[in-house]
C-alpha cells in the first residue's frame, strides 16, 4: 500500500503535475523522465490524485511520437540491430523491444545501438522477475519494420533476414554480430572451442549460415536449430571482422579461444 502523504505533501505533487502534465503538455514518459519515475508511477500518481488523462492533446498519442524519424538509408547499426532484434527482440502493435534479460553487460551496448540507428533515446524497463528491456514505442517504427520483413512472431512465421543486408559484406557482418550476441554462443570443446547460433527459425538459420559462407567461413550444415563455427582460425577471424557487442562472448572468446599472446580489441 503507498505511503499516506501529510496535506503538504499532496498539495506539492499535485502542484508539480498540473504543471507538467496539464501546463507544460508533458506526455507520462517525458514526465517519468524528469522525475526519475516509471511511466506507471507517474500514472498511478495522476490517478491517485484525481487528475484526468489528457492522452489525447499529447503529440504523442498513440504512440505517434513526434521524435521519431523512420531512417531513410539503411546502415551498419541499423543491419546490427536487425540482427539483434532477430534475435532477442519482439516486435509488438506498438513497440520495438529489445529483450536484455539478465545480460546486463549487454544493456549499454543496445541501448547505444538503438539510438545511433532510430536517432531516439530508447527506454529501459525491468520486469517483476528481473528480466531487463531496452524499447521504442512508435507505432509508425513498428509498420516499417513490418514492411522490411520482420514479423510479430518469429517463430511461428519462421522468419528470415531481410533481403537488403546480404548486399553489402558490411551489413552481413554487422548483423551477425547482432544475432550472435542475443542467440549466439562461445564454448569450450574437450579439444577445442566452439561458436554456435540457435534459433528455431529454419529461415533464419540458412541465412545465417549463407552469410558466414559469402563471407568466407565454413559453417556446419543446419543441425536440429544450431549452426556451428569450430575452425580456430576463422573463430578468430570472426572476432575480429564481425566482433561482439555483447561483453560476456568477448570474455569466453578470450578465454577459451585466444593464446596468451594475441588480443581482440
Amino acid at each position: 500500500m503507498p505511503k499516506r502523504w501529510t496535506a503538504q505533501e499532496e498539495k506539492q505533487k499535485r502542484a508539480e503535475l498540473v504543471q507538467l502534465y496539464v501546463q507544460d503538455n508533458l506526455s507520462i514518459r517525458e514526465i517519468a523522465d524528469q522525475l526519475g519515475m516509471s511511466q506507471g508511477g507517474v500514472y498511478d500518481r495522476l490517478q491517485r490524485l484525481g487528475l484526468p488523462s489528457l492522452r489525447v492533446h499529447k503529440t504523442g498519442c498513440n504512440n505517434v511520437r513526434q521524435d521519431i524519424v523512420v531512417p531513410r538509408a539503411y546502415s551498419i547499426a541499423l543491419a546490427e540491430l536487425v540482427g539483434a532484434l532477430l534475435g532477442d527482440g519482439n516486435i509488438t502493435p506498438t513497440q520495438v523491444v529489445m529483450t536484455i534479460g539478465k545480460k546486463d553487460k549487454y544493456k549499454q551496448h543496445i541501448a547505444v545501438l538503438m539510438e545511433k540507428a532510430l536517432g531516439v533515446r530508447p527506454s529501459v524497463c525491468w520486469s517483476s522477475r528481473g528480466d531487463l528491456s531496452v524499447y521504442v514505442g512508435s507505432t509508425r517504427l513498428v509498420r516499417w519494420f513490418l514492411d522490411m520483413g520482420l514479423v510479430f512472431n518469429k517463430v511461428a512465421n519462421q522468419v528470415g533476414v531481410p533481403k537488403w543486408i546480404m548486399t553489402s559484406s558490411s551489413y552481413m557482418r554487422a548483423a551477425l554480430r547482432g544475432l550472435w550476441d542475443t542467440d549466439g554462443s562461445v564454448y569450450k570443446l574437450k579439444f577445442g572451442c566452439q561458436m554456435g547460433f540457435r534459433n528455431r527459425s529454419r529461415p533464419l538459420l540458412h541465412d545465417v549460415r549463407e552469410m558466414l559462407l559469402k563471407l568466407g567461413f565454413h559453417p556446419s550444415s543446419v543441425s536440429g536449430y544450431s549452426v556451428y563455427l569450430t575452425r580456430r582460425d576463422e573463430l578468430i577471424r570472426f572476432a575480429r571482422e564481425v566482433g561482439f557487442g555483447n561483453g560476456k562472448h568477448l570474455e569466453r572468446f578470450r578465454e577459451f579461444v585466444l593464446s596468451r599472446d594475441m588480443q581482440v580489441d
